[in-house]
């Protein structure tokens, strides 16, 4: 759970963009891929992350601009990459502006719990965590170079002048 404003920020803008860098290696063909014919598409986790900023956050009371829930997916990558880019820089203006350290405090209802802002905030990311890690093994199934987020990916390894981990 955060208690400041400004170590959410630092730990969010880290992580929205490893999520802009796997969001900007997709492509439009990309976007249909899927384990199984009942599993979301590559396309749909992606549309997922950029619309759920919103969706979770509107209900804390935050006010911004971000790409509507219930609109279609976009067919194209370059789309949903700047769609993410525009909700994640609008999403931290909202949060700096109307937002206090106390503000993380207040306690919201959140589907049919009560969580404190802080709480919610942490979540978010870990939600973003969470479907970033399968759009990676989609993006591997649909041939696409996946790019390193906690350290380097297995093609960055030879960038780096050193030997891939052995699998």
């Amino acid at each position: 759970m955060f208690s400041s404003i400004s170590s959410f920020v630092q730990v969010w803008e880290n992580e929205a963009q490893a999520t802009q860098r796997i969001l900007d290696a997709c492509t439009d063909e990309s976007l249909q891929q899927r384990v199984t014919a009942e599993d979301r598409t590559l396309g749909r986790i992606a549309w997922h992350i950029v619309t759920t900023v919103h969706e979770m956050m509107s209900r804390t009371g935050l006010q911004f601009e971000a790409a509507d829930e219930h609109q279609p997916v976009p067919s194209s990558a370059r789309d949903i990459a700047e769609a993410w880019r525009k909700t994640s820089a609008s999403f931290v203006e909202a949060i700096q502006s109307q937002w206090s350290d106390a503000t993380l405090q207040e306690v919201r209802e959140m589907y049919g719990e009560q969580w404190p802002n802080g709480l919610t905030l942490y979540l978010l990311i870990l939600h973003m965590v969470h479907h970033r890690g399968q759009m990676t093994v989609l993006m591997r199934q649909a041939g696409l170079r996946v790019p390193g987020v906690y350290g380097p990916a297995r093609e960055e390894w030879s960038q780096m002048g050193m030997e891939p981990p052995a699998l």
